[in-house]
């Protein structure tokens, strides 16, 4: 393993990295430097610990995030472009990330653009990786159309897709759309339906969603300490 400077001498006098200890430290001291205004040394910091990091993915969205912070945009997506076009690097979790930074960059079509073409790659699209295109659908302006993709998906009348269906309703400004949506699975849904609930003033309906979804623990019976009378 390449060294780094939060490597330690090892019992046996080699020197060693702690994996999990790397990444954490290297992450405050990125955190530190970027505080200070040293935007370059903390991306320098998150590029040497991916060299030497065994969870390069992890070290990559720390990296393209802070690049977003900063508004260096194509740089962050240049990162996860590089991870999740290497073999073995499309993730969901990464995927997402790539397909986010694209949409908050203005850029929803180049994310479903690069969705195409991993879908074609692999002649098939998982549900984990079909939701992360709703979203980029939606800032497209074709809500619709991705509402009518997601039911047509083989796994688009379970409860998830609903949440998912939902969330792209709300979002859009159609909440009761959203709430016909996950009425049909209540209470799978309860907290996000009972979010919807409450933003159309049915607070009412919501608490007692969230009760009969979320019941209190039945009492638990207790004896006193001291009786008044023996027990016999």
């Amino acid at each position: 393993m390449t060294s780094s400077p939060t490597c330690s001498p090892g019992t046996t006098g080699s020197t060693s990295c702690a994996p999990t200890r790397t990444p954490n430290l290297s992450q405050r001291l990125a955190e530190l430097l970027e505080e200070r205004g040293d935007v370059d040394g903390a991306i320098s910091v998150y590029r040497q610990a991916g060299e030497a990091s065994v969870r390069r993915g992890n070290t990559a969205v720390k990296l393209a995030r802070l690049l977003a912070r900063h508004d260096r945009y194509d740089d962050a997506i240049e990162v996860m472009r590089a991870l999740a076009d290497a073999p073995g690097g499309a993730e969901d979790w990464i995927v997402d990330v790539l397909c986010t930074l694209y949409a908050d960059h203005g850029r929803p079509q180049d994310a479903l653009s690069w969705l195409d073409d991993l879908k074609a790659r692999r002649g098939k699209e998982e549900w984990e990786l079909f939701w992360i295109r709703l979203p980029p659908m939606a800032a497209c302006g074709r809500v619709d159309e991705a509402v009518e993709l997601t039911r047509a998906h083989s796994e688009g009348s379970t409860s998830y897709a609903a949440e998912h269906v939902a969330t792209l309703l709300a979002n859009a400004g159609r909440t009761e759309d959203a709430v016909t949506v996950l009425e049909r699975y209540a209470p799978a849904n309860a907290s996000t339906l009972a979010g919807c609930l409450i933003d159309l003033g049915r607070v009412t309906d919501a608490l007692a969603l969230l009760q009969h979804a979320h019941p209190p623990p039945p009492a638990v019976p207790t004896t006193p300490l001291w009786l008044d009378e023996p027990p016999f």
